[in-house]
């Protein structure tokens, strides 16, 4: 590096009154030297600025001469960095921590987001003028791609960041980067691409899947994985209830210690609250206020589902030190910097380790500090839970997160992308789609599978012209009509989602979406908890859902179908091995404690399981005869063994059986008695014909739920 420029950029952490870590500068030389890889630190740490630092040193190497620089950022180059992060809260925050120092060293450049959020004159206008560097998400970054002068205008691109890199490793959305990454290479040879993370047990796997096969080991220019090693101490506390005997056994949304929460809250000067759902998060927020009228104002609501103005006037708040309290959900998990923020509190089982990490980390920072976080049990086996969480933490034993493997609908979309972009080269589009991690194995017969279910719905659609997506021109594929181009930029992204209603008053201020599932069983008059108030439902038009304050105190929580969390792999055996330890005897924190004449009552109904055993239990009551099996595996995995063991059962007696999974375990429920013994139970356990009665029970399940 130039030592010059070296010394711009240190006067300006100095004037932070911070010096660059070591690891910041490996990151800094790496990325001067053409390399991409991943950077993994702790949460607060200054992941941002080891992956920002590169491009700003790129510039003022290639520009010594401050007087010859242009004196408008509206006259710097086009598009140099993209940053892409998974979350759209997060691009305002993490503009402004981008922007401060291009405007320290009088860099010209002009830095935007591209999201959902985004009004369509900016978008339109950032296709002819585009910023320097913009912050977007993987969907807009597809939507970008998908017209006819994205090649042009992303020629010129130096570098992608992928912020937060394991909350898109694991899903399609992660795929759906992927994809993009590789047009972006073929678009801009050389582009270097960093990955930044502070949660993952699976680095070089990461780092590979980001990066591609061949391009994480190009001679010369290999991935890297850089580590900031620094020190990070996570503290965890929990509050427990006085009497755990009339403390609630199961549940999620429970508000049982609400007045212990308020009490932690006045004791610092600021806190998130964290939920799992944004359910949870509507009731908590009113109930708090409805005990404590006096700290209206001095907290505040956060998630997904609210209005942008909404969510950003909540996030300066923040910034700013104004709040006391945010009730939240995930929408601010991930982020830049909220030094505000004293503690953390988690509302319910975190149900990942790496998660309770990532939600700690928002207390303390900053480099050096440390971080605590508070959990608040719903129910007695959640201090377990927390128990658990805190051994493999101390064990660094954080989730592996793995990618999914040619998952064809995220390909089809994609071909539909680069047809409306311009269109596409099929055999080079091929070879492209076979450089990411996800699609290196791709046959020849799934990708024709895909080019005919673009080209004519595939075998069962054919009949259909709208699902003709695109047509053959000579050796290119090109999209079919400006019609399915609009059809297809109106639905890009992954999730399959219930359909969204804007929620809004008569004078058309608007508090957010809802999902119509909810909102279409309401009727008028109908009271429903949204936006952090009661709200009185009074017509459904044109996916506008128009309400009035309600002058009633209670309503109806809403509800969204995606909200339920399993419990993680590593966390589920942390649980199991705290269950081991009780049945020793042993109870060795707090909160083993507190839960142990639950315990020991449990002893002395049944049994606790060991590490290598099953507990099986059948009851009958007035609702019917019940089979229990507790693998403590996460509601995931219980759900399907539940629809297995099910279909399993039936093919021995026709009858009639209802299932119900958690995170503990599974029940069979039927007006019949089911007499489940232990060798029926490994019978139905058995691996033997495992994958045909698996895709039977799915579609038996599948029938059931239609009928």
């Amino acid at each position: 590096m130039d030592r010059l420029d070296v010394d711009r950029l240190d006067a300006w952490f100095r004037s932070k009154k911070r010096k660059p870590f070591a690891y910041q500068r490996e990151a800094w030389d790496a990325y001067l030297a053409g390399r991409s890889g991943l950077i993994h630190a702790p949460t607060g740490t200054g992941k941002t600025q080891a992956a920002w630092g590169g491009p700003i040193l790129e510039w003022l190497r290639e520009n010594p001469d401050e007087s010859a620089l242009p004196t408008t950022k509206t006259a710097a180059p086009g598009l140099r960095v993209l940053w892409i992060t998974p979350l759209r809260a997060l691009a305002n925050d993490t503009l402004q921590a981008l922007q401060e120092p291009i405007d320290a060293l009088k860099i010209p450049w002009r830095i935007e987001s591209r999201t959902s959020d985004t009004s369509s004159t900016v978008r339109k206008r950032q296709r002819t003028a585009p910023p320097a560097a913009m912050v977007t998400t993987p969907e807009s970054l597809s939507l970008l791609l998908s017209y006819p002068d994205a090649a042009p205008s992303l020629a010129g691109l130096r570098a992608v960041i992928l912020d937060e890199w394991h909350e898109l490793l694991g899903s399609k959305r992660g795929v759906q980067a992927q994809l993009a990454l590789a047009r972006l290479r073929t678009l801009s040879p050389g582009l270097r691409v960093w990955g930044l993370s502070a949660t993952l047990g699976n680095l070089d796997e990461a780092m590979a899947i980001l990066l591609g096969p061949g391009h994480a080991s190009s001679p010369g220019r290999e991935g890297l994985l850089i580590h900031g090693r620094l020190p990070k101490t996570t503290r965890v506390f929990t509050l427990r209830p006085p009497d755990i005997e009339r403390f609630p056994w199961a549940g999620h949304l429970g508000t049982k210690l609400v007045k212990p929460v308020i009490r932690a809250v006045e004791r610092a000067n600021s806190t998130l609250l964290f939920t799992n759902t944004r359910s949870q998060a509507e009731l908590w927020f009113q109930s708090m206020l409805r005990l404590r009228p006096d700290l209206i104002g001095q907290i505040a609501l956060h998630h997904g589902s609210l209005d942008m103005e909404i969510r950003q006037r909540v996030e300066e708040m923040l910034r700013t030190g104004k709040l006391r309290c945010v009730v939240c959900t995930s929408s601010l998990d991930l982020g830049v910097d909220f030094s505000p923020v004293d503690q953390v509190l988690q509302l319910g089982s975190p149900k990942g380790i790496a998660r309770f990490l990532q939600r700690a980390g928002r207390s303390g920072h900053r480099p050096g500090a440390g971080s605590k976080i508070w959990g608040v049990p719903t129910h007695a086996m959640e201090l377990i839970e927390f128990s658990a969480a805190r051994a493999a933490l101390v064990k660094r034993q954080v989730e592996a997160r793995l990618a999914p493997d040619r998952p064809l609908d995220v390909l089809v979309q994609h071909l539909v992308t680069l047809a409306a972009g311009g269109g596409f080269d099929e055999a080079a589009t091929r070879a492209e789609v076979r450089t990411t991690h996800a699609y290196a194995r791709l046959s020849d017969e799934e990708w024709g599978w895909a080019m005919d279910f673009v080209l004519r719905g595939g075998p069962s659609l054919h009949a259909y012209p709208n699902f003709a997506r695109v047509v053959r021109e000579g050796a290119r594929v090109r999209i079919a009509s400006p019609m399915v181009e609009r059809m297809h930029r109106l639905g890009i992204g992954t999730i399959v989602a219930d359909a969204e209603v804007r929620v809004a008053y008569a004078n058309g201020k608007s508090l957010g979406t809802i999902e119509e599932s909810f909102i279409g069983r309401l009727k008028e008059g109908d009271r429903f908890i949204f936006a952090g108030g009661v709200l009185e439902f009074v017509r459904l038009r044109n996916l506008v859902a128009t309400v009035r304050p309600a002058k009633a105190r209670s309503g109806v929580v809403s509800r969204w179908g995606g909200g339920r969390s399993p419990l993680s792999t590593e966390l589920a055996h942390a649980v199991r091995g705290r269950l081991s330890l009780a049945r020793a005897g042993s109870f060795p924190d707090p909160e083993m404690r507190a839960v142990r004449p639950i315990l020991e009552l449990q002893k002395r109904w049944s049994i606790l399981p060991g590490d290598d055993e099953l507990l099986a239990e059948n009851i009958q009551t007035e609702e019917g005869h019940h089979a229990f099996l507790f693998p403590f595996e996460g509601r995931s995995v219980h759900e399907g063994l539940a629809a297995l063991v099910a279909y399993r059962f039936t093919r021995l007696a026709p009858r009639s059986v209802m299932t119900t999974a958690t995170d503990y375990g599974l029940e069979l429920l039927s007006a019949t008695p089911l007499n489940i013994t232990a060798e029926l139970w490994r019978g139905l356990l058995s691996e033997e014909n495992l994958l045909e009665d698996l895709l039977a029970c799915l579609n038996v399940t599948e029938l059931a739920r239609r009928c």
